[in-house]
């Protein structure tokens, strides 16, 4: 893997050196984030950035400079990474995930951090309270606790069939206040929960493979950065192993997942741009509550479900707000 990734696949963005320095009134965003300049999704939430900032009045090259690091997945490379923005000497920086928020935060102490796709903020200390953050950061929560009830439900409701489904998560890198709901859930869908963590592409597919070997089985994939970059080797093991998944990100889903439940990030990189605004315009970060999510989408893949041979329930697929034929 390449230590560093810059935004150079995005139609009319450019990577600048950390070296340029910044002309008359232009002020510098720092943007470290856990996947990869090359993905899709990754290029969606940059260009959703670049427009909610433009319809705040900031432009890219007149009066903001916008500098991307990218850690792909891997939290060893974060901290380097973030030591390169921090010597850049940003106004503002936009933590996209929980590792990033740490590596700036280590490297960064008095620096405003506005965060997103971050699950637990107060667990993970970053803010003091959701209401009334209290430091030097604030943002946007991902994901409620609640959820794991809600993706074992509607993954039961496709696949009625499974009896077990293993929890797939990067212990490094995943948001663990996820567990604790999942195994609360687990009794009422009458299934059996097996933890498979797994550190990087080896272990992902060793861990699903593995699980497979028994018959009855369906995947859980925890959010965050991890399943991101290693999506579509996910896909191709659920695939190739016939099991139904239920996954945290739109993105799974129209690259040939079977569902998803949740929020999508180029939305939440978009709806970060506001607080980035506030804070170059002067507005302390602790002034600034934690956002919680205004929108959860469930996709489906009718295609996919065919190929898994699954007969989808009619009320399942009305509850669906895109499906992917």
């Amino acid at each position: 893997m390449r230590r560093r990734e810059f935004i150079m696949l995005v139609a009319g963005a450019a990577a600048y050196p950390l070296s340029t320095s910044a002309q008359g009134n232009v002020r510098r965003i720092g943007v470290l984030a856990g996947g990869r300049s090359s993905d899709p999704e990754s290029q969606a939430g940059y260009q959703k950035l670049r427009q909610r900032l433009g319809e705040l009045g900031w432009e890219q090259e007149r009066n903001i400079h916008i500098e991307y690091r990218w850690w792909a997945g891997d939290p060893n490379v974060a901290d380097a990474q973030a030591a390169e923005l921090v010597k850049w000497g940003p106004d503002v920086l936009l933590a996209i995930g929980t590792p990033s928020v740490e590596a700036l935060r280590r490297r960064a102490p008095t620096l405003p951090i506005i965060f997103t796709v971050v699950a637990d903020p107060v667990g993970a200390s970053f803010v003091q309270s959701l209401g009334k953050p209290g430091g030097n950061i604030t943002g946007f929560t991902t994901f409620e606790p609640e959820m794991a009830g809600k993706w074992l439900q509607l993954l039961k409701q496709a696949a009625p069939a499974i009896r077990r489904v293993a929890a797939i998560f990067n212990p490094r890198t995943a948001p663990m206040i996820l567990m604790p709901s999942v195994k609360a859930a687990i009794p009422a869908v009458q299934l059996q929960l097996v933890p498979a963590p797994a550190h990087n592409a080896a272990e992902l597919e060793q861990a699903i493979s593995r699980f497979a070997e028994q018959p009855d089985g369906g995947l859980l994939i925890f959010p965050d950065a991890f399943p991101l970059v290693h999506r579509q080797l996910i896909l191709n093991l659920a695939a190739a192993h016939r099991l139904p998944a239920m996954y945290p990100f739109p993105s799974f889903v129209t690259d040939g997942g079977l569902m998803s439940y949740g929020v999508s990030i180029t939305q939440l990189v978009g709806r970060s741009a506001d607080y980035v605004d506030r804070v170059l315009r002067g507005t302390r970060p602790a002034d600034l509550p934690v956002q919680q999510p205004n929108e959860f989408q469930f996709l489906l893949n009718l295609k996919t479900a065919n190929a898994l041979g699954l007969n989808l329930p009619p009320t399942l697929v009305a509850q669906a707000d895109q499906i992917v034929e």
